[in-house]
């Protein structure tokens, strides 16, 4: 499986070609948007991680071409914290987004995590995952309820996408943790987690009192459908 690793920074290029190898990939490397560009027309690619300042222009440009040309998963590594560049991130179809300096294994888990979605996500219609009234279309990060654009924030689309990819499974609060992480890379606490399953059903339930469709199985966790 081969990764496209846009980097300008030697050091972190290094490391990060060791680090990936190691754990069974192959992997091209390019520093600047042109040769990015150019490595996405030759193929091959599995997913691409890409700094979001580049020499040459922005990774928005490189995150644009692997979606449209591809749809190919794309992980942004940046520097970069507020909140504005991670939404446009997500709004563009990035799939993830890890702040530097960050931890191998974590950036690891997430690359196997977006990669697993991908292979499940391929049997979908278009990119469209259904339950109730309720559309996810995926390649556009984008949720619909009864035909109308619901506006989510990135960790809720993030923690309803986990669920909606296995309709009927039961997330216990313990994997839903493991699984969704907060733009800063640290994990979001029980707590949060609370509170970000009470806001989806504020604005995907008919009666968010009584929910249908994001349901508790008790003593056990969440479930979809």
């Amino acid at each position: 499986m081969k990764v496209l690793l846009v980097e300008d920074d030697a050091m972190i290029t290094s490391g990060l070609c060791y680090a990936l190898e190691q754990d069974g990939f192959e992997v091209d490397t390019v520093s600047t948007v042109t040769a990015a560009i150019h490595a996405l027309q030759g193929g091959g690619h599995s997913l691409v991680l890409l700094d979001l300042g580049l020499p040459d222009g922005s990774g928005y440009t490189v995150c644009k071409a692997a979606k449209e040309e591809q749809d190919l998963p794309v992980i942004f590594l940046t520097a970069v914290e507020d909140e504005g560049n991670v939404v446009k991130g997500l709004d563009m179809g990035a799939d993830d987004y890890i702040t530097k300096p960050f931890r191998i294994r974590e950036l690891l888990s997430r690359i196997r995590s977006v990669l697993r979605r991908y292979e499940k996500r391929g049997g979908d219609a278009g990119g469209v995952l259904k339950f109730g009234d309720v559309r996810i279309l995926t390649r556009e990060a984008k949720v619909q309820k009864n035909g109308q654009e619901v506006p989510l924030t990135a960790m809720e689309y993030r923690l309803l996408l986990c669920m909606a990819e296995h309709p009927g499974q039961v997330f216990s609060r313990n994997r839903l943790l493991e699984s969704i992480w907060d733009v800063s890379g640290d994990f979001v606490n029980d707590n949060t987690l609370t509170v970000y399953v009470k806001r989806l059903r504020e604005k995907l339930e008919d009666d968010a009192a009584n929910p249908t469709l994001i349901r508790t199985v008790r003593g056990l966790g969440y479930c979809i459908g």
